[in-house]
């Protein structure tokens, strides 16, 4: 078994914002409209932040057997630096894994829809599959894919629909600004880590877009996540607009994407990307209360 010293490790600075943001969003939707259930919404936390530990331990692990992270920019991995051995590390994702299938077990069992318990098989797989497997899909430019899928639209989505039984035009709305600001935090991650991915040979987005188009992908996804919380407002109430304020933690990692950091440079942008992505949700939580 994980050590807790290796689980506060593999839960990492910007877990807390992207297993959060998601489901205070959507909580906050679901209340707008009606049906908000706090145990429901506690769950949904439970799985999301589970699923966001689970697939970081995952990855340091995949990452790390596979040797991707001997020359590594950012923080420490836990294999890759060799402070935590593979097994340790593996047993941690499980755990996560099985946390998150508890807690969505939990949810079906309230809620009856037992359909969803695909979409938690779906979620865990797809957490996996992200760097392990033999095609780990994040090694072919899917990653951002995955964060705007899941940890966007099926995090809030979700949270939405287990608490109000129907996801509106709202919640996706609300999905596609929190996913995006998600998926920015990998688009950062993966920029800071473009040369050594690429002498790795893990072709993730950045390596394929290059330097140039990648920092251009990061400030095109503020623009969505901006668009989405005027959506969301425009469906509800300009109160939402409070959401807003996430451009407040925004200003430094734009200019240092638009400037040009490299490596280490990058690696407060992840940090204040997952402080706006926290402060876009606090924002519409706190502009559709003050609408009720």
């Amino acid at each position: 078994m994980a050590t807790l010293a290796e689980w506060v490790e593999g839960a990492r600075p910007r877990t807390l914002p992207a297993a959060v943001a998601p489901v205070l969003a959507g909580t906050a939707v679901a209340w707008f409209e009606g049906g908000m259930v706090p145990l429901l919404a506690v769950l949904a936390l439970v799985i999301t932040l589970a699923l966001q530990v689970g697939v970081n331990y995952a990855n340091d692990y995949s990452d790390g057997v596979r040797g991707t992270d001997a020359d590594r920019v950012g923080p420490m991995r836990l294999v890759g630096s060799g402070a935590a051995t593979p097994s340790h590390v593996l047993a941690a994702a499980v755990g996560g894994f099985v946390i998150a299938a508890i807690a969505g077990l939990a949810v079906v069992v309230i809620t009856g829809h037992w359909w969803l318990l695909i979409v938690g098989a779906v979620s865990i797989a797809a957490a996996w599959y992200y760097t392990g497997g033999r095609y780990p899909y994040g090694y072919f430019g899917l990653g951002e894919l995955f964060v705007f899928v899941f940890f966007g639209l099926v995090a809030v989505c979700g949270t939405v629909y287990v608490q109000v039984g129907s996801v509106s035009a709202t919640a996706w709305w609300t999905a596609i600004a929190i996913g995006a600001l998600a998926c920015d935090i990998l688009v950062a991650n993966n920029l800071r880590d473009l040369v050594g991915d690429a002498e790795a040979g893990k072709r993730t987005l950045a390596t394929r877009l290059g330097d140039r188009y990648t920092r251009a992908f990061y400030v095109s996804l503020v623009v969505v996540a901006v668009l989405g919380v005027v959506a969301v407002a425009w469906t509800t109430s300009w109160w939402a607009l409070l959401g807003l304020a996430m451009t407040i933690p925004l200003v430094a990692p734009v200019r240092a994407i638009v400037g040009g950091a490299r490596g280490p440079d990058l690696i407060p942008v992840l940090k204040h990307t997952g402080v706006a992505e926290l402060v876009c949700a606090v924002g519409v939580f706190v502009g559709l209360w003050i609408a009720l």
